[in-house]
């Protein structure tokens, strides 16, 4: 389904209120020009300043799998310098944003639609969940493991994330640890377990 009218207004008023909070809270060393232009750019007018990449959250229907539409300065090369970034994150039924980092930000995420469960854990292996509806905002501090699970049912859920860096970065722990070339052997004895059980993973996490 597309998403609802007062639900896109609502989106994009948020878009603009949390750029002016991440230039306030900019993780990024300061330039010292006014912006960064690529060396390959030869043109510089308000396109270069305009990302039109979210224009299919209002003409396309709700994905089937959870989807990340971002924006940050490779998607969106303005953004270099800036200190800020998006990223619209779309959770069908039952899905889940898989544990992950942001190495070089904290992550401001708003519920605009639907229930979320998430969490992270700090340095002290300390679990902090909570449960999110629509209209709440919770913080990940920059670094830290977290996550994002639709549990509803019956509806999907939509969120908006912001980052105080215009290339905040993602590790997935799963792909990281078991879809690249980490040593079995190494695997298995760092989860106490055997190489059949890390390989039976690494299976399960190869694209179909």
């Amino acid at each position: 389904m597309a998403l609802r009218t007062s639900t896109l207004k609502f989106l994009f008023l948020l878009l603009s209120s949390f750029a002016i909070c991440q230039m306030a809270l900019a993780g990024d060393p300061d330039i010292t020009s006014d912006f960064l232009v690529p060396a390959k750019q030869k043109k510089v007018d308000g396109n270069f300043f305009t990302f039109t990449g979210m224009r299919v959250l209002i003409n396309e229907d709700f994905p089937t799998n959870f989807t990340v539409l971002k924006a940050s300065m490779v998607e969106f090369p303005a953004l270099n310098g800036q200190s800020v970034s998006y990223a619209v994150l779309q959770y069908p039924i039952g899905s889940l944003n898989p544990p992950h980092t942001h190495p070089r930000s904290a992550e401001l995420l708003f519920l605009v639609d639907g229930c979320l469960e998430v969490g992270f854990v700090d340095t002290t292996n300390k679990l902090f969940t909570q449960s999110l509806q629509a209209g709440d905002m919770f913080i990940f501090p920059k670094g830290l493991v977290h996550y994002q699970y639709n549990a509803d049912p019956n509806n999907p859920a939509i969120a908006i994330s912001a980052f105080g860096s215009a290339n905040a970065g993602t590790v997935s722990l799963p792909k990281t640890l078991f879809s690249t070339n980490i040593d079995d052997t190494i695997l298995a004895k760092s989860f106490k377990t055997d190489v059949t059980t890390i390989q039976a993973l690494k299976a399960g996490l190869t694209p179909r």
